[in-house]
């Protein structure tokens, strides 16, 4: 079984950086891709980076050039690097794994916040 745990999370100024983490515990072989996504308030969870373990990545419009999604497949780590932070990125962010036989776990998310 596969457990995700997300860190980096924090308060920011916008035009900052913060970098996030997520490790995936257990039968960690069995993923296929890892993702990032966020959720406001009173908004839906959306994607916010994918990639998958040959390495293709996909990025919502948003944070298209500002937002870098990288992965260690030796230690079962994705990471989201954030720059030029805006208010409007604030969100709790969650990492979610994908294993090969379709099944999606998720991690219990990190707040981000952007805010002078």
């Amino acid at each position: 079984q596969v457990q995700v745990v997300e860190s980096g999370g924090g308060l920011v100024q916008p035009g900052g950086s913060l970098r996030l983490s997520c490790v995936a515990f257990g039968s960690a072989w069995n993923i296929h891709a890892m993702g990032w996504y966020r959720q406001a308030p009173g908004k839906q969870r959306e994607l916010v980076a994918h990639i998958t373990s040959g390495g293709s990545t996909n990025y919502a419009d948003s944070v298209k050039g500002r937002f870098t999604i990288s992965r260690d497949n030796a230690l079962n780590t994705v990471y989201l690097q954030m720059n030029s932070l805006k208010p409007e990125d604030t969100a709790v962010y969650y990492c979610n794994t994908e294993e090969y036989n379709g099944r999606v776990r998720w991690g219990q998310g990190t707040q981000v916040t952007v805010s002078s």
